[in-house]
């Protein structure tokens, strides 16, 4: 079975990748961390074309790490395949399944809190009602 496990560095994240390591020790795994451009969107720095370059590539250290940290959480007895995508994260997330034959998605309930979330909506809500495969949300 191939496992795709959307990370973003938060608790919720690693709880998901705890989940996967104990629940499919022998499946195949892919940790997703998805760049939101939109976040940019959110400094007025943002618009001065060399910000937008850095921000970009502090986001893509920022996701190594986090696929990094994700991947020994999840174990080393097995490969564990990361990928970085630039997107809206429930867009991405679910076209990325739908284009890497993933049998199911393991998520973190959300990895926003408060206001935030409410602003924002659940990514994994949004993940469960559009997802083309079972959607499991660890809490």
């Amino acid at each position: 079975m191939h496992i795709l496990l959307p990370v973003d560095g938060s608790d919720q994240a690693r709880e998901a990748c705890e989940f996967v390591a104990d629940r499919f020790p022998d499946d195949d795994v892919t940790l997703l961390h998805v760049i939101n451009p939109v976040e940019a969107g959110y400094s007025v720095q943002a618009s001065i074309p060399t910000y937008s370059e850095e921000w970009y590539e502090r986001q893509q250290e920022r996701s190594e790490e986090i696929l990094e940290e994700m991947a020994a959480i999840v174990g080393e007895a097995r490969t564990v395949e990361r990928a970085t995508e630039v997107g809206k994260p429930t867009n991405t997330i679910v076209r990325y399944a739908e284009e890497h034959d993933v049998d199911q998605i393991v998520m973190g309930s959300h990895g926003r809190s408060g206001v935030t979330r409410i602003l924002l909506g659940s990514v994994a809500e949004t993940v469960i009602r559009r997802s083309p495969v079972p959607v499991t949300v660890v809490r």
